[in-house]
């Protein structure tokens, strides 16, 4: 598989890592969008939200245990923006499932 996220998860490509667990890896953006920018992405490779199935739909809900653990170690106490893109149109850029936690500072509210 040609995956940017399973070649990161794998070790293949460097990564900043900020948490790893079983099921779940979290790396800082290299682009970032705000002062905290990270990508939560499941192990298991799942194309987009299009793609969960009552089969892997634990695997999201992994990400979502693990987004408050994350969320705290980078001390976003007042609050992060969860956001994930499906598809071209909404401009994803790497087929791999993945959530960004947008933080650090009092985010614009245009941004959704």
């Amino acid at each position: 598989m040609d995956c940017l996220f399973c070649k990161i998860i794998a070790g293949e490509i460097p990564s900043s890592k900020v948490y790893e667990d079983d099921y779940v890896y979290a790396f800082k953006d290299i682009n970032p969008m705000a002062p905290v920018h990270v990508l939560v992405v499941p192990k298991k490779h799942i194309a987009c939200a299009n793609d969960i199935t009552a089969e892997n739909s634990f695997e999201v809900a992994k990400i979502f245990e693990a987004i408050p653990k994350i969320a705290s170690v980078l001390g976003l106490n007042n609050g992060y923006r969860i956001i994930s893109n499906c598809g071209p149109d909404a401009e994803q850029t790497v087929l791999h499932l993945h959530f960004h936690i947008l933080g650090g500072e009092k985010l614009p509210g245009k941004l959704v």
